[in-house]
């Protein structure tokens, strides 16, 4: 039942998406048919269950009939970001063992650089356009029966997350010997959190490769709604979406509430948002006065819940247990919360530690046995190196972010890439690279730099080091500022004190 090969049959032409410009709908007979074609040419080409195919897609029509014909042939997907760096994407494609490729044609210029750089790779794939080097998405599936293959199996993601090395790191979870419709633990969680079903009109306004947006729109699929998915997100076209498609759910990240409020006052009561049932969001610290501010505009609709790539736990709450209880992110409802110190012993309630979850899906990161083993606790407990605390009442209050991760826009950057690069700069002593309050996006990018000759410090040599950033990273992961300061507080050890930075910029 939770699959759309069964909303195929029962309900042919319901849209299982839309895409919101171009207003191209995809029926769940037509998502149906494609999905086993897909499968079709994915046999065809010799993939068998346990292989990885690698997306490098913009938001787009494509994207789900790739998903499901994979999924229903026991394939992992990786989804990359767009915005990646050639050189990032290369590692992933790489790491990641992809035995297929899947471009968008709009993204030629970094398609050609994949094809220089990993000639080995057997097969490629364009879509919505043509590429030199590439196959035709649309010309290969068409050449293929609608029927399904004979060896179905459920596969599933393989999605990357940075380390705290910098290093992009695979998420992996065993295939299990299941069918396509087997409904996980975490897919029953949220749809009956979130009260998912055939009525359901889900606004999809965010990157597809983020792993929040794509799984909810596949959730929302497998039980027979309907998605509208934003190519990109605009404010106020959100909103008349909403409106346009009587939206009942929608997934968002801070940043994005904040460029709403900041729509002027007609412009925000222009458009009817009655019909929304269920706002979830994540992804990034939601500063309590925006947060406060959509629940005043939208109503007791917004649903938070801290969870990861790596799928060990969903901690969520609702509108009014947040207004309760500001600045909580929920309680468990997949997984047992469990705070432990830095010696591994548990602590009481109200005393922060690093966060872990007991009982939870289990995962590995993929090629990475000390980084797998270093989440663990010497129970058996799995942490992402969150650090906060638990109330009398069970609720989670985070107070640090992944060791110092930087949450920009709902994007993680981890500073030891940056720090690591900067560090190389000629005129750089030492650097250390941390999150600053922003109010659109926040966090942002800051870089404290040690000068090789102090009397260097100073808006050039900031103008400077940002370049060379630039010029080797994804400008979304480069300082937007950058500050000097003589010595960076160190530990004879070596071991730096970001926090000493980071409280410089953050007020309590």
């Amino acid at each position: 039942m939770y699959h759309p090969c069964h909303h195929a049959q029962r309900t042919p032409e319901r849209p299982a998406y839309l895409m919101a410009r171009t207003g191209e709908v995809v029926t769940y007979r037509q998502l149906e048919d494609r999905s086993n074609q897909g499968a079709q040419l994915f046999r065809a080409l010799g993939l068998k269950r346990g292989d990885v195919i690698a997306l490098l897609l913009e938001n787009c029509a494509r994207y789900f009939e790739i998903y499901f014909a994979a999924q229903r042939s026991g394939l992992f997907v990786t989804a990359m970001s767009t915005r990646l760096s050639t050189g990032e994407a290369e590692y992933i494609v790489r790491d990641c063992g992809a035995k297929l490729l899947i471009v968008s044609a709009s993204l030629a210029g970094q398609a050609e650089q994949l094809l220089i750089r990993i000639p080995g790779l057997r097969s490629r794939f364009a879509v919505d356009g043509e590429l030199p080097g590439h196959q035709s998405w649309a010309r290969a599936l068409a050449a293929q029966p609608a029927r399904r293959i004979g060896d179905e199996s459920a596969g599933r993601s393989m999605l990357y997350s940075s380390g705290t090395t910098g290093r992009p790191k695979g998420v992996r979870t065993e295939l299990l010997d299941e069918a396509i419709d087997a409904p996980s633990p975490m897919m029953k969680t949220v749809a009956k959190l979130y009260a998912l079903g055939p009525d359901t009109v889900y606004l999809s306004p965010a990157p597809l490769h983020h792993a929040a947006p794509l799984h909810f729109n596949l959730n929302v699929m497998r039980f027979g709604g309907t998605s509208v998915v934003m190519e990109r997100f605009d404010a106020e076209e959100a909103l008349a979406l909403i409106e346009r498609h009587r939206a009942t759910h929608s997934q968002w990240v801070p940043t994005m509430f904040a460029r709403m409020l900041k729509l002027p006052e007609e412009t925000r009561e222009r458009y009817d948002h009655s019909t929304l049932r269920v706002a979830i969001h994540a992804a990034a610290p939601c500063p309590v006065p925006v947060k406060q501010a959509m629940i005043a505009w939208w109503g007791p609709v917004l649903y938070e819940y801290y969870a990861a790539t790596e799928g060990n736990g969903y901690v969520a709450c609702d509108s009014q247990e947040w207004l309760a209880r500001p600045g909580t992110v929920g309680r468990a409802l997949l997984g047992e919360l469990r705070i432990l110190d830095d010696d591994g012993n548990r602590l009481p309630v109200g005393e922060t530690g690093t966060i872990y979850f007991a009982d939870g899906p289990a995962f590995e990161y993929h090629n990475d046995p000390v980084k797998t083993a270093a989440s663990r606790s010497r129970e058996g407990w799995s942490t992402l190196g969150d650090v906060g605390y638990v109330d009398g009442d069970g609720f989670l209050f985070l107070t640090d972010r992944k060791h110092f991760m930087i949450i920009s826009g709902g994007v993680n950057i981890y500073p030891q890439e940056v720090e690591n690069l900067l560090v190389t700069h000629p005129k750089v002593a030492d650097v250390a690279v941390i999150g600053v309050p922003n109010e659109e996006f926040g966090e942002e990018v800051k870089a404290v730099v040690q000068p090789m000759r102090m009397q260097d410090a100073g808006p050039e040599l900031a103008a400077e080091l940002i370049e060379f950033c630039r010029a080797h990273l994804s400008h979304l992961k480069c300082p937007r500022s950058i500050d000097f300061d003589p010595a960076l507080p160190r530990h004879p050890t070596g071991k730096l004190y970001k926090r000493l930075l980071r409280d410089r910029y953050w007020k309590e």
